[in-house]
């Protein structure tokens, strides 16, 4: 299990999806109609419930999907919903984003493009693998 590149791929998907808890997406100012004064506010993945769900949602799907590597077929479909709901949640940062007066990206804003990375990295190892087993089965 472990020596399959998309388990390792999967592994680095999980890992960045715990730490986009604790990392902000986005740092900026954030403008209250009852007050004047700008607030400093930072985004990341528990900020607001989409944000917290779809984040959460991506680090099931890849914690899952590790241990799904006896069934290709399953770990395909979860793979590409992953890579969905990753898209989902990137959209859902950046229309957070523009919600701020003054946003600065942090440096952790990688992170959601890591998780995707990691999902279609993992997607194409399994890919091979199929194409392996079925190349196996007609020498047989």
């Amino acid at each position: 299990m472990i020596q399959r590149q998309q388990t390792l791929w999967l592994l680095l998907a999980t890992a960045a999806a715990i730490a986009s808890y604790m990392f902000p997406f986005v740092i900026g100012d954030e403008i209250h109609a009852n007050n004047p004064a700008p607030v400093r506010a930072t985004i990341d993945a528990g900020s607001t419930f989409l944000l917290l769900l779809t984040t959460s949602a991506t680090l099931v799907i890849a914690a899952v999907t590790i241990f799904l590597y006896k069934n290709r077929q399953r770990q395909v479909w979860l793979c590409i919903s992953g890579v969905l709901v990753t898209a989902l949640l990137i959209f859902l940062y950046i229309r957070e984003m523009n919600r701020l007066t003054g946003p600065v990206l942090a440096l952790s804003a990688v992170l959601p493009v890591i998780i995707l990375f990691g999902f279609i990295m993992a997607w194409r190892g399994i890919r091979k693998d199929d194409q392996l087993v079925k190349s196996l089965d007609k020498l047989r």
